[in-house]
């Protein structure tokens, strides 16, 4: 099948590209027409032609998006960070309801944060939206795909929660600090992070592919969500290195401002009940052994 794929560059785009080529499936890189993140245009015409003309089946994965964890959210840096999901999401929907030959099915990216803080209590797909910034982001960024599951294509959200990678995204910001051994927990360490490894992330796009009865919301995060402390001992025991650095909650607040409530401070404690209920297999459902593959580490010790 043939996959196109908005934000290919991307830490998820550029890794599922390399997977899916891999595994057999032709993907195709969609290019913007402009680059303004608040209102993406992608050269879609020709794509769709040529697909039509030899009707081939395609699905569409779209990444695209505003880096959230990327400065501090001024006014205008929400701005971007809500217009680069709502409108190019409202695009690529309201394109491909409204062509003649529809994809087989549109993977849309969202993230945990739909669901707000929710303390220890264990969130699955069946939970409403919550509030914050965040909440409210994926709620319209969901909402704008509404469109495309109206005229009959299978609509899949795919919530995001932490993607684990050497190559980009949270945990490449964390090493530097973590190898220096300037590591610590972040508030109370109590609250719960929820994450996947890029592994498990692409896999479960191509397992979603390949099942045609799995539609709406999957959570995208591994099975056992620890807990900020947790994460801080086990990094730091896979790097050899001590983490007895906290980062108080007041200093995040001052540091990162409202980013600091919404990406470290608050706790969500996701489980993937419909992608684990369909039958996929994690290849990393455990943090330490997930950290070890990633970063190639020689020896992980259990406490």
């Amino acid at each position: 099948m043939k996959v196109l794929v908005t934000g290919a560059s991307g830490l998820i785009g550029s890794a599922l590209s390399k997977f899916l080529t891999a595994g057999g499936h032709s993907v195709i890189r969609l290019q913007r027409k402009n680059f303004e993140p608040e209102s993406p245009v992608w050269d879609l015409e020709n794509c769709i032609n040529d697909l039509a003309r030899n009707r081939e089946k395609y699905a569409v994965v779209h990444l695209a998006g505003e880096n959230i964890a990327d400065g501090r959210w001024s006014k205008k840096k929400k701005d971007r960070i809500l217009n680069s999901r709502v409108h190019g999401t409202k695009f690529l929907a309201a394109y491909f309801a409204g062509t003649d030959f529809k994809p087989e099915l549109i993977i849309s990216a969202s993230a945990v944060g739909f669901y707000g803080e929710h303390g220890t209590e264990i969130i699955d797909e069946s939970f409403a939206s919550g509030s914050g910034f965040l909440a409210g982001v994926c709620q319209q960024w969901e909402n704008s795909a509404n469109i495309a599951e109206e005229a009959g294509i299978r609509v899949v959200n795919a919530r995001f929660g932490a993607v684990l990678s050497s190559s980009g995204g949270a945990l490449r910001k964390m090493l530097m600090p973590f190898k220096m051994g300037l590591g610590g927990i972040i508030g109370s360490g109590e609250q719960y992070f929820s994450w996947i490894s890029i592994d498990d992330a692409v896999r479960i796009i191509q397992h979603i592919i390949a099942d045609d009865s799995i539609r709406g919301p999957v959570n995208f995060a591994a099975p056992n969500a620890v807990s900020n402390r947790e994460f801080t001992k086990t990094l730091g025991r896979v790097l050899r290195r001590p983490t007895i650095f906290p980062l108080p909650a007041v200093v995040a607040r001052l540091a990162f401002g409202e980013m600091a409530d919404e990406l470290l401070l608050t706790p969500i404690r996701v489980y993937p009940k419909k992608i684990v209920e369909s039958g996929y297999k994690f290849l990393h459902p455990e943090l330490g052994e997930a950290l070890k593959h990633i970063l190639k580490a020689e020896t992980f010790t259990k406490e």
